[in-house]
C-alpha cells in the first residue's frame, strides 16, 4: 500500500474510473487481460442492475460490475476470488464520498 493515501499498489483511482490490476490474467470479451477498469456508476446503472437481478444481491452486483467494466457476467464469474474481491474494493473506493 502507498503510505501517503493508503491506496493499494494494484488500484488506480480517479473520479471517473478505477483500474484494478489482477493477480493473474483473466479472459474478458475473449481477450486475456491483466487489469479491469470500472467506470463510475450512474443512478441508471444501479436501477438497471437491480431490475435484472430478481431480488438476488449477488446477481445485482455481478450485473452492475459487468456493465461498468463492459464485460459479461460469465467473464466476472471466471475471475479468481481474490481478483473479484479487488474489483469490489475498487468499486467501493470509487463510489465513496471523501468528504463524509
Amino acid at each position: 500500500m502507498n503510505a501517503t493515501n493508503n491506496t493499494p499498489s494494484w488500484l488506480a483511482l480517479s473520479a471517473e474510473r478505477v483500474v484494478v490490476t489482477l493477480t493473474k490474467p483473466a479472459e474478458a470479451n475473449g481477450v486475456k487481460v491483466d487489469s479491469l477498469a470500472l467506470r463510475a456508476p450512474t443512478v441508471r446503472d444501479i436501477r438497471t442492475a437491480q431490475a435484472t437481478a430478481n431480488s438476488d444481491d449477488e446477481q445485482r452486483e455481478l450485473n452492475l460490475f459487468a456493465s461498468l467494466a463492459e464485460v459479461s457476467v460469465k467473464d466476472l464469474e471466471g475471475l479468481a476470488l481474490k481478483d473479484y474481491s479487488r474489483l469490489q474494493a475498487g468499486y467501493f473506493r470509487l463510489v465513496q464520498d471523501d468528504e463524509v
